[in-house]
C-alpha cells in the first residue's frame, strides 16, 4: 500500500492505495502547530478507526503549499512507515514539461493535480482547482504544463466580505434559490456562488478561445467542486481525488520497481 498526503493551505487530505484502488481517503486541517509525534499519532489513529494498519504501507509521498508543515508530515510519515517519503519537488519525474517561466514557482498541488487528471482522461485538458485559491491549469497534447491562472477562493472572499463590513453576517456556502433574493443571507450566497460560476464560464471560455482547446475537457477538484459542478457548463468532470491519484501516479514514477 502506498500513503499519499496533499497538505493545502486549509485542508490536508491523505489516501491509502493497494495497487490502482483508493482505499480511503482522510480529511484534515491543516495545521503548523502539530508535532511530528501528533501528526504520528493522528494519522495511525485516522486510518484505524477506518480499519486500515497505515504502518503496513510499503512507502510515502506528500505535496505542500505549506512550508511550516512540510517537514512534520514527511517526518511523521517516515516513522510510521519505516522508509524515506518523498516530498514533491523540483527536479521529481511527472511525466510534464513545465512550461512556466521559473518551473519552481509552480505549486506542487497544481503539478499533481496534472498529473492525476492525465491518469483519468485524455491530453488537452483544463483542471479548476477550487480550495483556498481557485487555480486552472492547462496540459497539451504534448505533455506540457502551459501554465495558468490563480485567483482568491470563494473562502477567502466570504470571509473578506465579513471582516470588512459592519452587519454583513457568515454564510454557509451553498447555492441560493435565485439569483436576486430579498434577505440579506441569500443575497450574500448568490452574489459569492453566481460570480465564482461567471467567473469559472469566462476564464475557461477564453482558455479554450486563446489556446484553441475548444474540445478540451474540463476536470474540477476542491472542496467546492461538488456543489458548483451542477450549476455551471464550465465544469464537465467531477474528481474529488484527483491530487491524491496525481501523488500515487508521481510516487511510482520515482521508485524503482521492485
Amino acid at each position: 500500500m502506498i500513503l499519499t498526503v496533499d497538505i493545502g493551505n486549509t485542508h490536508t487530505v491523505m489516501g491509502l492505495f493497494d495497487g490502482e484502488k483508493l482505499c480511503v481517503s482522510i480529511r484534515i486541517a491543516s495545521d503548523a502547530k502539530r508535532t511530528e509525534d501528533e501528526l504520528e499519532y493522528y494519522i495511525e489513529e485516522l486510518f484505524a478507526k477506518k480499519g486500515f494498519d497505515v504502518t503496513s504501507a510499503e512507502g510515502g509521498i506528500v505535496s505542500s503549499v505549506v512550508p511550516n508543515c512540510t517537514k512534520p508530515m514527511a517526518k511523521a510519515m517516515e516513522h510510521l512507515i519505516g522508509k524515506k517519503t518523498l516530498v514533491v519537488g523540483p527536479g521529481m519525474k511527472t511525466g510534464l514539461s513545465i512550461l512556466y517561466d521559473d518551473p519552481k514557482e509552480v505549486g506542487a498541488d497544481r503539478i499533481v493535480n496534472a498529473v492525476g487528471a492525465l491518469t483519468r482522461h485524455k491530453a488537452p485538458l483544463i483542471i479548476i482547482d477550487l480550495g483556498t485559491a481557485t487555480t486552472y491549469c492547462v496540459v497539451n497534447e504534448k505533455m506540457q504544463y502551459l501554465g495558468g491562472i490563480i485567483s482568491p477562493g470563494i473562502g477567502i472572499s466570504s470571509e473578506a466580505l465579513f471582516q470588512r463590513t459592519a452587519k454583513l453576517p457568515r454564510v454557509e456556502l451553498t447555492i441560493p434559490p435565485k439569483f436576486l433574493n430579498t434577505n440579506t443571507v441569500d443575497a450574500i450566497r448568490a452574489g459569492l456562488m453566481f460570480s465564482l460560476i461567471g467567473e469559472m464560464e469566462y476564464i475557461v471560455g477564453h482558455l479554450k478561445e486563446e489556446l484553441s482547446m475548444e474540445d478540451a475537457p474540463v476536470i474540477a477538484t476542491g472542496g467546492l467542486a461538488n456543489v458548483l459542478k451542477d450549476h455551471t457548463k464550465a465544469i464537465e468532470y467531477y474528481e474529488p481525488d484527483l491530487t491524491l491519484w496525481g501523488l500515487k501516479t508521481i510516487y511510482e514514477k520515482n521508485t524503482p520497481l521492485r
